[in-house]
């Protein structure tokens, strides 16, 4: 065997092997050691990685609502520079009322909230549903708070960097977009209010590592 055909078997052999099955299958999901969600944002793309062991039940309810496309057309509402970057309320108030009350239980810390880690946003223990923030700095203050890291950016960050932060923090506090307006007005709040923010074009669920 050649040096370079050596080379590319040893490659193989040292790549992890994605899961067979549909990545969107709900028990592939709930099996899998780790998946990969491709969000192609207005700023371009964006991998997050996301480690079921950092996180078991966030990882598979992020794993749902991705399958069922409730990220599309999403804006990052919430971005404070320097800080983080949210989104998870959908442009479509009827999907997010599809999903407000399915709550989840809290996970353990595992992973600190470092830069470019991703992580459920919550109003107290046990009300994680579908809202997510990208950590831009190291946040570990937040670690004993109960905000669990459920994955980490691994191609984009360049990306997440870009996004609209201009208009600050959320009313009523700042002069950024309400959650509550935009949980019932959808879209058409944030197009004639907040125009200049990011969107999610399409999230969708790239690759998946392990399980049975």
């Amino acid at each position: 065997m050649t040096r370079v055909a050596l080379a590319a078997a040893l490659t193989i052999l040292a790549s992890p092997v994605a899961h067979a099955q549909s990545p969107t299958d709900p028990a592939t999901l709930a099996a899998a050691d780790s998946f990969v969600v491709r969000f192609e944002t207005t700023r371009g793309a964006v991998d997050l990685m996301v480690r079921r062991h950092w996180a078991p039940l966030g990882a598979v309810q992020l794993g749902r609502a991705v399958a069922e496309g409730y990220y599309d057309g999403a804006a990052f509402f919430r971005a404070l520079r320097g800080f983080v970057v949210q989104w998870g309320i959908a442009a479509d108030p009827a999907k997010t009322a599809t999903w407000r009350d399915r709550r989840i239980a809290d996970d353990p810390t595992s992973e600190s909230n470092r830069r470019g880690t991703v992580t459920f946003a919550s109003g107290g223990p046990n009300t994680r549903t579908v809202q997510l923030f990208v950590n831009l700095r190291d946040n570990a203050r937040l670690d004993a708070m109960g905000f669990p890291p459920i994955g980490e950016v691994i191609r984009g960050m360049e990306v997440v960097d870009a996004l609209h932060t201009g208009y600050g923090e959320g009313a009523p506090a700042g002069r950024g977009p309400s959650q509550d307006r935009l949980t019932a007005e959808g879209e058409p709040y944030l197009a004639r209010e907040f125009p200049q923010l990011d969107r999610i074009r399409t999230a969708r669920i790239v690759q998946v590592f392990g399980g049975r």
